[in-house]
C-alpha cells in the first residue's frame, strides 16, 4: 500500500486529510508495518485540545509502546471509537477506516510544516536503512 498523494505527513508517521478546518488524523502503513502485532491504542477524548508535535495518545505492539503525535493543533471533535476493538483496521485500511481522530484546527498554518507524499517517502527510505 502506498501513501496517498492527497494527504500531508509528519516525520513521526502520522497522516492528515483536510476538509475545511477539520483534519482527520491517522498513522501510515509504514508505521503500522514498523510496529507490527498491534495490541492496544489509547486515543484522546472528544473536547481535548491537542498541540502540534505533542503526544495525543499511544499505540502498543507486542514489542513496544509508541506515542502518537498530533500533526496539527486544535480541538478533538471526533474519535474513531471502533479502533480500540478493531486494530486490524490499521492493517487493512490505515488511510481510511483506520483513522484515529478528527481535529478542528486552530491554525491552518500547521499544515505548512508537514510533508507531501514525495518528501514523506524519501523520509521513510532514509529511516529504513
Amino acid at each position: 500500500m502506498s501513501a496517498p498523494a492527497s494527504l500531508k505527513y509528519s516525520k513521526t508517521h502520522e497522516w492528515v486529510s483536510v476538509d475545511g478546518d477539520t483534519a482527520t488524523v491517522g498513522i501510515t502503513d509504514f508505521a503500522v508495518q514498523l510496529l507490527s502485532d498491534l495490541v492496544f491504542v489509547d486515543l484522546p477524548k472528544v473536547g481535548r485540545t491537542v498541540s502540534q508535535s505533542e503526544p495525543f495518545g499511544e499505540i502498543e505492539s507486542v514489542k513496544h509502546v509508541s506515542d502518537l503525535y498530533a500533526p496539527v493543533s486544535g480541538e478533538v471533535i471526533a474519535v474513531n471509537s471502533e479502533l480500540p476493538n478493531k486494530l486490524e483496521l490499521l492493517n487493512q485500511d490505515p488511510f481510511g477506516g483506520g483513522w484515529m481522530i478528527k481535529v478542528r484546527m486552530s491554525d491552518a498554518g500547521d499544515l505548512d510544516s508537514l510533508l507531501d507524499v514525495e518528501s514523506y517517502q524519501e523520509h521513510c527510505a532514509t529511516e529504513s536503512h
